[in-house]
């Protein structure tokens, strides 16, 4: 009875195993290449790309400068848009990753390289959830920080936020005699065109 219990159970484990391999995994998600995903990716690169230089240009001993009393540091403006970056991506459907602690981040935001390191993985995720939406969630209703919306509508909502955070970041850059990266190629490539 013993023996035919154990080749009962074996069979069936071999069999488990059999099925599972016969599964076809998890479709990857791609790159959209029209449609609003694909203008929103566009976007969030925009705001991914200057906030990685312009954390870049500062020197690591700025990133505990505040303008006042009562506001954030810079280094907590950026730990704000990594935290955020989560928080959407989980309202967008994609839970925050085991391991990160939205609440702990602003620990770490006078260490420049933590700092750079979070806005890294956190546009990554970010990125991540949004080619994690198909085309056919867009009008889906979903709950945002500023009440109902859809999806798409989320969008604006997040441009608008990185949009704010970012001036903000600029603004803090400039009073520290810190020209955004962006503003000083410009103006370079200015004074080597020649003059009429």
């Amino acid at each position: 009875m013993r023996r035919s219990l154990c080749q009962l159970l074996c069979l069936m484990f071999c069999f488990g195993l059999l099925s599972r391999a016969q599964e076809k995994p998890a479709p990857v998600p791609t790159t959209p290449t029209a449609g609003a995903r694909l203008e929103f990716l566009d976007e969030v690169s925009y705001y991914e790309q200057r906030f990685l230089r312009l954390s870049d240009a500062v020197p690591a001993e700025k990133y505990s400068w505040r303008p006042a009393e009562g506001v954030r540091t810079l280094g907590e403006v950026y730990m704000h848009v990594v935290s955020a970056n989560y928080g959407f991506a989980r309202m967008l459907g994609t839970p925050i990753p085991a391991g990160v602690d939205t609440k702990a981040l602003m620990a770490s935001s006078g260490d420049k390289a933590k700092v750079i390191q979070a806005l890294k993985d956190s546009f990554s995720h970010f990125h991540a959830a949004i080619l994690n939406i198909k085309d056919s969630e867009l009008d889906k209703e979903i709950k945002a920080p500023r009440g109902q919306t859809t999806i798409r509508g989320s969008f604006f909502l997040i441009s608008g936020h990185f949009g704010e955070h970012l001036g903000q970041s600029i603004v803090y850059a400039r009073s520290l005699g810190i020209v955004p990266p962006w503003t000083e190629e410009r103006q370079r490539q200015e004074a080597e065109k020649p003059k009429p």
